[in-house]
Order: structure tokens, then C-alpha cells, then sequence
């Protein structure tokens, strides 16, 4: 069986792997600044002006879910497309300018149109998700086996500073304008918009200079799609007959759900709790710097106790925060969370990213990756509602105890894989058995 690409050496190997993670530094300024930050405050504040909180909050939802289904019910296929046409780069392409055509336009939408910017939100969340695919699948592109941990710690550490630099000078321009030239503060934050579009764009070239394709296995764009639907149904039996990678996409579910939940309610959980939004601004801003040194550090730590270990320790911290929400008083303690959470967001996903990897035959890495990110994608259907429902139920503070819940079941869950130090025989006995390639 083939197994992917030969990973490049020398100097041309680490061109590879720096042109990938400087991706993640492209594309986490729009999940930064607009996704967690702007948008959701522009959208009810400047485009539902006038209208109740929870309609306009509602709108948003919608928006939000629409996006995550386009990509939950497209992203397999797509991702087994890719792997047979050898066009995971050309595919990460067409996304990718999907959503830095949605997220410039954002800054042409005047007050009031919400419908517009709705929509231009969902083409924008659309290209951001749908380019993840084929960039998580090609990280077995750029590397060995032995270095997935780092590789995929380098890349999300290089997201948190490129995401948390670019948002740092929009906060600073919106707070103030006029040291940029711009009239007010509604004008510094459709100029981010559009800051965020080029940012994106510009450092997202070198992907596509130096990150290697594998080779097509077979040949036309049309028998790659017949054979790639064909591959998903394939696939699919597959997955339900390998009882390590059906175990972990269930834990990754579960627990990534609570991750994904901090990650949307938090401004609104210290809204709730009377915290002014410029402070719930900079937490966010802090969870950024202090992420980048810590996502690469989890991949080191990933090489050296394994990734499952490290994917416990962040668990760990994540249940220590959500207790410590239940008794929260003080905006500094807000600041102490922000930390902590900083500390192991980004090494949680990037273990979970590069110990799928060692489950998944490399191969067929876009179409398995195609299911890991339809998980990550389906990762906000339990946690919200279970949120807001406990809050409603137990009161505010005991929202929190929802998350616990998540973080508790999918460590339970994990504890049920076995994680692979080495590929090589793994992979050949799972493919050829149809069991247990994790």
C-alpha cells in the first residue's frame, strides 16, 4: 500500500513544515479577530441594530450552525476527492479564497444588514473550515511519523501569534481610531475585516510554494470524484470496523465539544457575570500570546510522555477551570482563566490533530481527516444547549458544570485507545484485517 508522500530532507524538509505552520498563522486571524472577536459584537451591535438581544443572538446561531453543516455533510467526500485527484493544495486553494472573499466584503456591509452579513459570515466560515480539511491532512505530507506531535504543536502555536498579533493591532485600532486614520470605531472594525482578508492571503502563499502533494492515484478530476464517493462509503464501513479510530472520534467528539463551548460562550458567560466587554477583549487577546509558546510546548511534550498523556493534561486543567467558573467573583480571576485556558487549548487540538494521524492510513489521510473534521464540526451540538439548559435549570454559575460533564466522558472514553508509537506495521495490519489500524 502506498503510504503517502516521502517526506522531503535537509533543508527542503524544513521549508515544508515551516510553509505549513505559517498557514495556521494566516488563517487564525480570521478565527481570532473575526470569529471570537468582532464579529459577534459588530453583528448585534452595528448589523441588528434595534433588535432584541436574543433575536440577534439567534441570527448569529443560525449562521454559525448553517456553516458547520455545509462542511459536516461535505467534508468527507471532498477530503476523499482530494486524496485520489492529488488536490488537497488546489482544493485548500478554492476554500481559502472563499473565505477571504466572505471576510473582505464583511467591511462593505452597512448598518442594519444583517441578512447580507449573515450570509457573507457563512461563505467566510464555509472557506475557513473547509480549507482546515485539506490543511490537517496535509501534515502528513511535511513530516515522519516520529514528529506529527510537533509538527502539529509548531502549527497551532504559529496560529495563536499570527492570530493574536494581527488581533492585537485591530483591538488597538479600535480603541483608537483616530491614530490610524480611521473616523470612528465602527470604521476600525470593518478596516479589520479587511486586514484580516489580506492577512490571510498573503501568508498563506508559502503553502503553496513549498508544502509537497502527495500523487494522484488516479487521474482526472471526474474519476477522482466517482471514486472518492465510492471511497466514503468504503470508508465508513471501515471506520465502524476499527474500533480505535471509532473510539477516538467518540472521545474527540465529547471532550472537543467542551473545548469548543469555553471557546464561544466565554465572552458571554463574563457578560453575564457583569465583566466589561474591553476586558473580556484582552482575556481573549492574553489566551492568544500565552497560547502560542504552549501549543508548541504540548507537541514537545507529546513526543516525550505521548499524546494522550498530554491530551489528560489539558483535560485536567479544563475541569479544574470550569469548576473554578462555578465560584468566579473577580475580572482577575477572568484574566487567571484566560491563562490556563491558554495553556492547553491549543495543545489539546494539536495532539488530538497529530494522534489521529498515527490511527489513519497516510494514504487516504484527506478523507479520513474529512471525518475527523465533520466531528470538530458537529463539536458545538451537545455542549451550547447543555450549557445554557444547566444554567437555566441550576442557575448562571452552574452552566459550567456542563462542560465538567464533557471533559470527564471524553477522558473516560480516550482512556479506551491505545496509542501508536510507531506506524509502519500498525497501519499495514489494520489495512489489511479491517480492524484495528489505531
Amino acid at each position: 500500500m502506498n503510504n503517502g508522500p516521502e517526506p522531503r530532507s535537509g533543508g527542503s524538509a524544513r521549508r515544508a513544515v515551516w510553509s505549513w505552520a505559517l498557514y495556521d498563522w494566516a488563517n487564525s486571524a480570521y478565527a481570532t479577530a473575526v470569529v471570537a472577536g468582532f464579529f459577534p459584537i459588530f453583528f448585534q451591535m452595528y448589523w441588528n441594530t434595534g433588535v432584541d438581544g436574543a433575536v440577534a443572538t439567534s441570527r448569529l446561531g443560525f449562521a454559525n450552525g448553517l456553516s458547520g453543516a455545509i462542511i459536516a455533510v461535505s467534508a468527507p467526500v471532498l477530503g476523499a476527492i482530494a486524496d485520489y485527484a492529488g488536490a488537497k493544495r488546489l482544493l485548500l486553494g478554492v476554500f481559502m479564497l472563499l473565505g477571504v472573499a466572505g471576510t473582505a466584503l464583511l467591511s462593505l456591509v452597512g448598518p442594519g444588514s444583517w441578512l447580507t452579513a449573515a450570509a457573507l459570515f457563512v461563505l467566510a466560515n464555509v472557506g475557513f473550515m473547509g480549507a482546515n480539511v485539506f490543511y490537517d491532512a496535509l501534515l502528513v505530507a511535511v513530516s515522519r511519523a516520529e514528529r506529527w506531535h510537533f509538527v502539529s504543536g509548531l502549527g497551532f502555536g504559529m496560529g495563536y501569534l499570527g492570530g493574536g498579533l494581527l488581533f492585537a493591532g485591530c483591538v488597538a485600532a479600535t480603541l483608537q481610531p483616530e491614530w490610524f486614520g480611521l473616523a470612528d470605531k465602527a470604521e476600525a472594525v470593518k478596516a479589520s475585516f479587511l486586514a484580516t482578508a489580506v492577512w490571510w492571503l498573503v501568508f498563506a502563499v508559502p503553502l503553496f510554494l513549498w508544502v509537497p502533494e502527495p500523487a494522484p492515484r488516479v487521474r482526472g478530476f471526474g474519476a477522482a470524484a466517482l471514486a472518492g464517493l465510492r471511497e466514503v462509503r468504503h470508508t465508513l464501513a471501515r471506520v465502524r470496523a476499527m474500533p480505535q479510530i471509532l473510539t477516538f472520534l467518540i472521545a474527540y467528539w465529547l471532550y472537543m465539544d467542551g473545548v469548543h463551548t469555553v471557546y464561544v460562550m466565554a465572552v458571554s458567560y463574563g457578560q453575564a457575570l457583569g465583566f466589561g466587554s474591553d476586558k473580556l477583549i484582552m482575556a481573549l487577546l492574553l489566551v492568544q500570546f500565552v497560547g502560542f509558546p504552549a501549543a508548541i510546548a504540548f507537541g514537545w511534550l507529546g513526543e516525550r510522555i505521548g499524546a494522550k498523556t498530554g491530551i489528560y493534561i489539558g483535560l485536567g486543567v479544563y475541569t479544574v477551570v470550569s469548576l473554578w467558573g462555578i465560584f468566579l467573583t473577580n475580572v482577575w480571576e477572568f484574566f487567571a482563566i484566560a491563562v490556563l485556558v491558554g495553556l492547553v487549548q491549543g495543545g489539546v487540538q494539536a495532539l488530538s490533530r497529530s494522534f489521529y494521524a498515527r490511527l489513519i492510513p497516510p494514504a487516504e489521510s484527506g478523507e479520513f481527516f474529512g471525518f475527523y473534521n465533520l466531528l470538530g464540526k458537529f463539536a458545538t451540538l451537545i455542549g451550547p444547549p447543555m450549557f445554557g439548559l444547566f444554567g437555566v435549570w441550576f442557575g448562571q454559575r452552574y452552566s459550567m458544570v456542563a462542560l465538567i460533564i464533557l471533559f470527564v466522558a471524553g477522558g473516560v472514553v480516550l482512556s479506551r485507545v491505545t496509542e501508536r508509537h510507531s506506524l509502519g506495521a500498525s497501519v499495514r495490519t489494520g489495512n489489511a484485517s479491517g480492524t484495528d489500524a489505531g
